[in-house]
């Protein structure tokens, strides 16, 4: 195959979630300008490809190691070909995507890395969901539980961040769901902590089911989940009542003078709290 190009290049491309839809113009732009596309047929939806050229060589990575995808980059720098390498959900997360980006400028091909929805993202649309909320949660913790495939480093355990007591997206961990509810109860999570699990999140297949930590174990043998599935955990899945400091009329920006009245309201909650917070 003789390239579109004269240089080469592989993009590695966030499809995010499932759903073909949250793909970015920038993600379908790199897929159509591809001489060989690779893509995780096990992870990503068939419609992805429709954008595609028609001569495009078409490649599923299920059924390739590491080895066979660096095999088709140093094709590209060869033949002079572009390819565009597609992984579900954000390639910043548990995609395998530092490895190759070494390997690419071992072998100085050009990269490029176009990001995609996250899971967790795309689960905390699916449940309404803000999952930072004032006053309650304002930090995320995207980890996944030990004792996979992939080892965990020291001082990452789950029971370890559950201490924060903060929302967390838990990936990779549908499989052992008694260990899971078992570190987020020693971390500090009371049992009845809204959960909201969610297995092939924007596929035909969805499945979102709300719950706590307590019933947590439970309710994934219910359902007999055991992959493709995400936990959203924390305070923030089912708070109320508080409201942000940035559109309140008493805060100022560059855009918006703040009301004088709404300003004082707004400095005597801030120092109630302050207090109150005071051991």
């Amino acid at each position: 195959m003789t390239g579109t190009q004269a240089q080469p290049k592989v993009t590695i491309v966030g499809a995010g979630p499932g759903a073909a839809d949250l793909l970015t113009f920038r993600a379908a732009r790199a897929i159509a300008e591809a001489d060989v596309v690779i893509w995780a047929a096990s992870l990503v939806q068939a419609e992805v490809l429709q954008h595609a050229r028609a001569d495009a060589e078409i490649l599923d990575s299920a059924a390739m190691s590491l080895e066979d995808v660096i095999a088709v980059y140093e094709r590209a720098v060869r033949d002079g070909l572009r390819v565009a390498r597609i992984h579900s959900g954000d390639p910043a997360l548990w995609g395998g995507t530092q490895e190759q980006v070494d390997r690419c400028a071992e072998l100085g091909i050009a990269t490029e890395i176009v990001p995609g929805v996250s899971a967790f993202s795309a689960v905390a649309a699916l449940a309404g969901r803000e999952l930072t909320i004032p006053e309650v949660a304002q930090s995320v913790i995207l980890t996944r539980l030990g004792g996979g495939k992939t080892p965990m480093p020291p001082g990452e355990e789950v029971r370890e961040f559950a201490r924060h007591g903060t929302t967390m997206a838990l990936f990779l961990s549908a499989a052992r769901s008694g260990q899971l509810a078992a570190e987020l109860l020693a971390g500090g999570y009371d049992p009845g902590t809204p959960v909201v699990v969610a297995y092939q999140a924007t596929w035909p297949e969805e499945l979102v089911v709300r719950c706590t930590v307590g019933t947590l174990e439970a309710t994934v043998k219910e359902h007999r989940l055991w992959k493709h599935t995400l936990f959203l955990v924390g305070p923030a899945l089912s708070a109320s009542g508080t409201r942000s400091h940035l559109y309140h009329p008493g805060h100022f920006h560059g855009h918006r003078r703040a009301e004088p009245a709404a300003r004082r309201a707004l400095r005597e909650s801030r120092r109630t709290a302050e207090e109150a917070a005071r051991p």
